[in-house]
């Protein structure tokens, strides 16, 4: 797949496909009983992971049948047969399970596409927002919006002052408090899921430091995103571009997302 290519077209698949996740989640949101579990990592899973996946994983076959599909619900997938992977969908069901069961409304469907080892296209969407990111890289990235499409473009933004910087509501290391300690001045937004890359890449917030433990379908889809808006994700503090499907294990290591804006004075 040298010659790989990804169009509008299929984009506008994948967007589709993320809203159907959506509607599957929002038919479980509704209930009372959210069909919360725990997994053998300790972290929840609800009727409404499992019931987006099994769309997700069914639109794939549907209309992209010869790209290999992973997703955070059927991850067992040995490194010997991912390593051989050029072109393959990276997908969170659910992102912010526990913004879910909060019922914050702060959770995305995630749907990623990565080819050799880059994120190349992506799609957030969060239903309750009713909020769909999308982006392909070298094409640009767009917001839709109740029923209005933005382009998002923050290539030449300037940083906003005093700074922004957007994390975690669920997830708060003491890296990251350091790392606010040291930049001195700022506001701190907070918010759920891969929303915060998505508040990058709409100028709302200028830096994303996630200095902490998240997988590969955590970060891939909103990744696109920013970096189709003219953002930048770096892992940190290697500062080097944060790839997928490098290695053995599935985890991230730390990283920055932010404007190029930002990255430039920092």
């Amino acid at each position: 797949m040298s010659n790989f290519t990804f169009s509008l077209t299929d984009l506008e698949h994948i967007v589709a496909l993320a809203k159907d996740a959506g509607k599957a989640i929002m038919q479980v949101y509704a209930k009372a009983d959210l069909g919360v579990e725990v997994k053998q990592d300790d972290s929840p899973v609800t009727a409404a992971d499992i019931a987006s996946h099994n769309v997700i994983v069914a639109g794939l076959k549907t209309h992209f049948a010869d790209i290999a599909v992973m997703s955070e619900e059927a991850a067992d997938i040995s490194w010997t047969e991912r390593q051989t992977w050029q072109t393959y969908w990276l997908i969170d069901p659910l992102d912010g399970t526990k913004e879910f069961i909060k019922r914050n409304g702060e959770f995305t469907v995630n749907i990623a596409l990565i080819h050799q080892g880059k994120a190349i296209a992506g799609v957030v969407y969060a239903p309750v927002l009713n909020k769909c990111y999308s982006g392909i890289l070298g094409h640009g990235a767009w917001l839709e919006h109740e029923g209005v499409v933005t382009e998002l473009d923050i290539s030449s933004r300037a940083i906003n002052t005093p700074p922004v910087v957007v994390g975690s509501r669920s997830h708060v290391s003491p890296d990251v408090a350091l790392y606010l300690e040291q930049l001195g001045e700022h506001t701190m937004l907070s918010v759920g899921s891969s929303l915060k890359f998505c508040m990058v890449a709409e100028g709302q917030a200028d830096v994303y430091p996630r200095l902490g433990l998240t997988s590969e379908w955590d970060t891939a889809a909103a990744q696109a995103v920013l970096e189709s808006a003219g953002g930048v994700v770096l892992a940190y503090p290697a500062m080097t571009p944060l790839e997928y499907n490098q290695k053995e294990t599935i985890l991230n290591p730390y990283f920055i997302a932010a404007s190029k804006a930002w990255l430039a004075k920092n």
